[in-house]
């Protein structure tokens, strides 16, 4: 599957001109920085971001200090939108950036305001708020049910298609225990494998070089499921003065996951 073009915000885009106008006066260009916290578990929520580049990762801690990530966001969604839906929503995640970007940053109560004036706005939330529902079931059953090297490269894809095509991701390996919830010297062993494969040509000191096709041959059905999941719910295009998000075909695409076997490795 080829990577999405590179766009703007996709849930901006599809606003009406109208519903936008209603946004634009307040938005704020941002830049987000690599390894910076967007939002903190349990903290108010005082913006909400909306990516035009970059990534990045819901993380969910546990008592003890262990992390696993749960989604990954980037131009296709928002940091922050779900607030509308009240105040503690998302609490139990962080959100780090994992690719440095950009984005437009509006505060919660101007977004708000927004939200209860258009029903296109309302629109958007409700297709942002499936998406993530849908990527977090997903991603709950790839954990369970696949191999650490699956879901290693299966993340990899992900920040990958949130890049302007480079190869060379700037992941460090405490990164990546971070995100696969596993200890570093397991990311150590999965590296050499996935190299092993040739899905990784090198892993130097904080940087990840990946060869695509290799990659997508090792990871499981779980990342184009999403991925097909979430173009569907979030489409691509413009979509003019009537923005249309399609669940009923998210909604078949990821029945499909029940009856996929796993992917050879």
């Amino acid at each position: 599957m080829g990577r999405p073009a590179s766009a703007g915000n996709r849930l901006l885009t599809a606003l009406p001109a109208a519903d936008l106008a209603l946004l634009a006066p307040h938005l704020q260009k941002v830049s987000l920085e690599q390894d910076a916290v967007v939002i903190r578990a349990g903290d108010r929520r005082d913006h909400v971001y909306f990516p035009h580049s970059g990534a990045i990762s819901f993380m969910l801690g546990l008592p003890n200090g262990e992390t696993i990530a749960t989604a990954v966001i980037g131009r296709e969604g928002a940091i922050g939108a779900l607030s509308v839906l009240g105040p503690s929503f998302m609490s139990s995640v962080t959100a780090v950036v994992r690719v440095g970007g950009t984005a437009s940053q509006i505060s919660v109560s101007r977004f708000h305001a927004a939200y209860m004036e258009s029903g296109a706005i309302r629109r958007v939330v409700e297709a942002h708020t499936r998406s993530i529902l849908m990527q977090f079931q997903h991603v709950s059953g790839c954990n369970g049910l696949h191999s650490v090297e699956a879901r290693m490269a299966r993340w990899l894809l992900h920040l990958h298609d949130r890049t302007e095509g480079n190869n060379i991701l700037s992941l460090t390996q405490e990164t990546l225990s971070q995100l696969l919830g596993v200890r570093r010297t397991t990311v150590t062993q999965v590296i050499a494998k996935l190299r092993a494969l040739g899905a990784i040509r090198s892993a130097r000191r904080g940087l990840v070089e990946i060869d695509r096709t290799r990659l997508e041959e090792a990871t499981c059905e779980c990342y184009d499921i999403i991925r097909g999941a979430t173009d569907r719910i979030v489409p691509h295009e413009v979509v003019g003065s009537h923005p249309h998000f399609d669940g009923h075909d998210a909604a078949q695409e990821i029945a499909m996951f029940s009856g996929k076997r796993r992917r050879p490795s």
